[in-house]
């Protein structure tokens, strides 16, 4: 018997092709799509039986052991069934059987390629995110997690997945281990899958900034997003011809106090380069949005404020438009650089190495 033959003549013939997942995990209401009773389903998983009973109202098609892909779809096939006052519909034979659910936590960091995160086949335990309103259970190697408000799913080959952002923070919530969790966030700036901002902002929305394990590796993350912006802003220059500045300096009128430091400066044209890789603080957990008074932003208005009193041109830039947009950066400063001809001549200041 192949896996393509019929497994009993009155078992109509599924469609089990061994290199797709979609049909070698099935829910009940896809079996039913079929034409597969419950009875014909419930013959096919007994002990010997050609079939399993993977997770409540989800079937393993072949008597072997799950692989991660199939587990991965089961997950999303038990999370994503609906409610039982609406379990009598009937899914068309092509519906992927997920609803609103997606894979989150550590799974879909593996599914993005999180090297901390490891094989997607050695995962013992899938996190799926689902609304807040579902009434459903956590069982096997399934943990249910819940949103108020769900997140935009992310396809990764044919599997929904939460943000890098969201998943990192699920998977944070369930690592006490501050290592681990210091990895995670690292890698997830270093390799450019996200910015420290987006980061921060997610870890504060779930209330896990306070956390022990937490606290120390969110400056890890923020001292590692300063690394990969400034490098961006190397290539940047480099990458698109721009004449060399001076990097990392301080600014300094003669006999006066310092004026801040910037990132890159070319004291022939008067023009600075500022990169903004802080994260933003926030208010009270639950407040989406709405960002406290941060002096640090003061400060960083004020100062740029006084550059340009002295006729120093200050161009501000973000990782995330370095990373998604650098020709357009590239664009912009080369711009203030030619500028400099047109404007009247700076004040004279001191450039001190930062």
């Amino acid at each position: 018997m192949t896996q393509n033959t019929p497994l009993s003549p009155r078992l109509p013939r599924l469609p089990l092709h061994p290199e797709d997942v979609a049909h070698r995990v099935l829910s009940a209401a896809q079996l039913r799509a079929r034409g597969v009773s419950a009875a014909q389903t419930s013959a096919q998983c007994l002990p010997g039986g050609p079939w399993q009973h993977l997770l409540p109202g989800v079937y393993l098609l072949h008597p072997g052991p799950p692989t991660g892909r199939e587990r991965l779809h089961g997950a999303l096939l038990y999370a994503g069934r609906p409610p039982s006052s609406a379990r009598r519909a009937t899914a068309g034979p092509a519906d992927a059987g997920y609803g609103e659910s997606m894979v989150t936590g550590v799974a879909a960091l593996a599914l993005y390629g999180f090297a901390t995160a490891g094989d997607v086949e050695a995962l013992h335990r899938i996190d799926v995110l689902v609304p807040r309103t579902r009434r459903l259970r956590s069982t096997r190697f399934v943990e249910v997690l819940r949103a108020a408000s769900m997140p935009r799913a992310v396809r990764v080959g044919e599997l929904p997945v939460a943000p890098v952002e969201r998943a990192l923070a699920d998977a944070v919530a369930g690592t006490v281990d501050a290592a681990c969790v210091r990895r995670l966030l690292t890698e997830a700036v270093r390799d450019g899958y996200c910015e420290p901002a987006t980061v921060v902002r997610e870890l504060s929305e779930v209330k896990l900034l306070g956390r022990p394990a937490v606290v120390g590796a969110v400056d890890s993350l923020l001292a590692e997003g300063r690394t990969v912006a400034e490098a961006r802003l190397y290539a940047m220059v480099r990458e698109h011809g721009l004449p060399e500045p001076l990097w990392n300096v301080e600014l300094r009128l003669p006999g006066g106090p310092p004026l801040g430091g910037v990132d890159a400066y070319w004291p022939d044209q008067a023009v600075a380069v500022e990169l903004d890789a802080r994260a933003p603080r926030y208010g009270a957990p639950g407040r989406r949005g709405r960002a406290e008074e941060d002096p640090r932003w003061s400060a960083h208005a004020a100062k740029r404020e006084h550059l340009e009193r002295l006729g120093i041109t200050v161009v501000h830039l973000s990782p995330r438009k370095l990373r998604e947009a650098a020709d357009q950066q590239a664009t912009v400063v080369r711009t203030a650089l030619m500028a400099a001809a047109d404007r009247e001549p700076a004040a004279y200041v001191m450039v001190l190495p930062r």
